[in-house]
């Protein structure tokens, strides 16, 4: 049995004794969308449009992410409307600056690797950039989705009468709280994966303009940033998602 394995293991027992039913359906929704992901990545190479494919995937990962690890239904449609908002403000964002900033593809750090081989694949490296920056925040954006919209629905279940004003209110002062514990995640996790290459860097002596100019450097650094653009985002429109939904819901009682 290899290590993978048996760390899958132990976190699906961890996930099921602490999460119950829910932990177990949330291991089991990362399985497929790690499935949704490699489907992905064969239809891009098969040569399907990456913005087209990335769509689809993408709607498809954020309904797993949600709807299995979220039971509250008052909570889950509205988060799953907002993560899709956010995630087609976010291409809108995404393919200019791809195309202005133009780092994707490899860097001169890969050359070694990729001597000998054939970069004429047939698929634009543009195209697979931009799905690859959409993916990468899918995470954060159904995490902040959910977590708002989870505390505003424990406030609606608390005081059903309260307006629409006072609720809206609610979630920005959620959202806020939220935003700052992801940044230091993403942050966090952007240097731990990227410590080695900050090694590198420092024992071959990069200059500091060499460093905030390569190409791997700035990719990685786009990504946070598309990562926190879409949960600064998801904080007003999943509080206005369910605000709507709320008041639709009172005008129905009365």
């Amino acid at each position: 049995m290899s290590t993978i394995t048996v760390l899958g293991l132990v976190l699906l027992g961890l996930m099921t004794l602490i999460g119950g039913k829910t932990g177990a359906t949330a291991f089991l929704s990362l399985i497929f969308n790690f499935g949704l992901l490699f489907l992905a990545v064969v239809l891009i190479s098969w040569g399907f449009p990456a913005m087209a494919v990335t769509l689809v995937i993408g709607t498809i990962i954020l309904a797993f992410t949600i709807f299995f690890g979220e039971d509250n239904e008052m909570a889950a449609r509205p988060a799953y409307i907002a993560a899709l908002i956010v995630m087609v403000v976010l291409i809108l964002v995404i393919f200019p600056v791809e195309n202005w900033i133009m780092a994707q593809g490899f860097s001169l750090e890969d050359s070694e690797d990729l001597e000998g081989m054939s970069l004429a694949i047939g698929v634009s490296f543009i195209g697979v950039a931009v799905a690859e920056a959409i993916l990468s925040t899918l995470g954060a954006i159904a995490e902040a989705a959910i977590a708002i919209a989870a505390g505003l629905s424990e406030i609606i279940e608390q005081h059903p009468l309260i307006t629409a004003k006072r609720l809206y209110i609610d979630g920005i002062s959620i959202g806020k709280q939220i935003i700052g514990t992801t940044f230091n995640t993403l942050f966090f996790g952007f240097f731990g994966g990227f410590l080695a290459l900050f090694i590198w860097f420092s024992g071959l002596h990069y200059s500091f303009g060499s460093v905030i100019n390569n190409k791997i450097f700035v990719a990685e650094v786009l990504m946070v940033l598309f990562a926190l653009i879409g949960v600064i985002l998801v904080v007003p429109v999943t509080t206005w998602v369910v605000t709507i939904e709320h008041r639709r819901q009172q005008k129905h009682n009365d």
